[in-house]
């Protein structure tokens, strides 16, 4: 009968142990997720998300995009919002159906744009809910834009049009007849300008 209460009394520990790691991991995860309190100042987002700075400054030195243009891009995507996703269809205009696409994540990518993103640049392990992942995406998108549209990626409105409508409808200039979305690309492109200000003051 000891002997029951010794292994009993292990196995309570063991899991009571298993319990508080998986809620220490679920609080780590959801602070690392968290979205910034203030989106509009490049400087409060790196000073709250120390981390996101460093990959962001990666991304430029590996892809040459900008950190301003990169997160003016992630910005109008998700709002930095790792989890977001387009709204859902309405069937009969009330009941909600499917989402519109397939977009997820920071960067709003498509599954099979980013199983391309994954192909190309060998990083399988990449997810697009997290921060380090979704700007490299940003860098290589924008540097293939460059490469196939000739585009600069200093060029955040051009670049956003070209993010938003894929390469091959910029090209096309699928985009020449959206007002709506020359207006959001106007705004991402101000975005762009005010984070580089910011950034030339941060601490």
């Amino acid at each position: 009968m000891g002997q029951t209460r010794k292994i009993f009394s292990k196995l309570t520990l063991s899991s009571g142990l298993l319990l508080i790691s998986v809620y220490l991991l679920i609080l780590i995860s959801s602070c690392s997720h968290k979205t910034p309190k203030n989106i509009n100042n490049l400087c409060d987002i790196f000073s709250e998300k120390k981390k996101w700075h460093k990959y962001a400054k990666k991304s430029t030195k590996k892809w040459g995009t900008p950190i301003h243009v990169q997160m003016a891009i992630l910005q109008q995507e998700s709002g930095f919002q790792y989890d977001a996703k387009p709204g859902r269809k309405k069937l009969l205009g009330l009941i909600p159906w499917k989402r519109k696409s397939s977009a997820y994540g920071y960067a709003q990518v498509l599954n099979e744009t980013w199983k391309e993103y994954a192909k190309q640049t060998k990083n399988w392990g990449a997810d697009r809910d997290d921060f380090k992942d979704a700007i490299d995406f940003v860098g290589w998108y924008t540097f293939h834009t460059q490469k196939i549209t000739k585009t600069s990626k200093w060029d955040t409105y051009n670049q956003y049009l070209a993010y938003h409508e894929g390469r091959g409808g910029y090209l096309r200039g699928t985009h020449k007849n959206k007002q709506w979305l020359l207006g959001v690309a106007k705004k991402v492109d101000g975005s762009a300008k005010k984070y580089a200000a910011q950034l030339k003051t941060c601490k």
